[in-house]
């Protein structure tokens, strides 16, 4: 049998806290340098099949977040903050999709 990855959460505490209810595990960042850190260690590890972080952080490391991107394994996608969204998720999927499909078929 396969074995299944764990997800992994980066982000402000009032963030990620509601994620250990679904058994993530949840990695609470003050700035996006702590972010960065714990993204870079956790993504070198097979653990994680999955890691989601803050669009704040994640807009704040796109170089980091894109090469990550660019590997098959782990997964990484963004996720709105406590604040609301800011735009940076919605638009890495417009760009992931345009690349894969060739034209934007989401919003045009």
């Amino acid at each position: 049998m396969e074995k299944v990855g764990k997800i992994a959460v980066i982000g402000d505490s009032e963030s990620v806290t509601a994620f250990l209810a679904i058994g993530a595990s949840v990695f609470k960042a003050a700035d996006e340098y702590a972010a960065a850190d714990v993204l870079r260690t956790i993504s070198k590890t097979d653990e994680y099949a999955v890691i989601l972080i803050t669009e704040d952080y994640a807009a704040k490391n796109e170089p980091l977040i894109q090469k990550l991107k660019a590997k098959p394994y782990p997964a990484v996608l963004c996720i709105p903050g406590a604040g609301g969204s800011n735009g940076f998720g919605m638009a890495g999927v417009k760009r992931d999709v345009e690349k894969a499909v060739g034209v934007d078929i989401l919003f045009n």
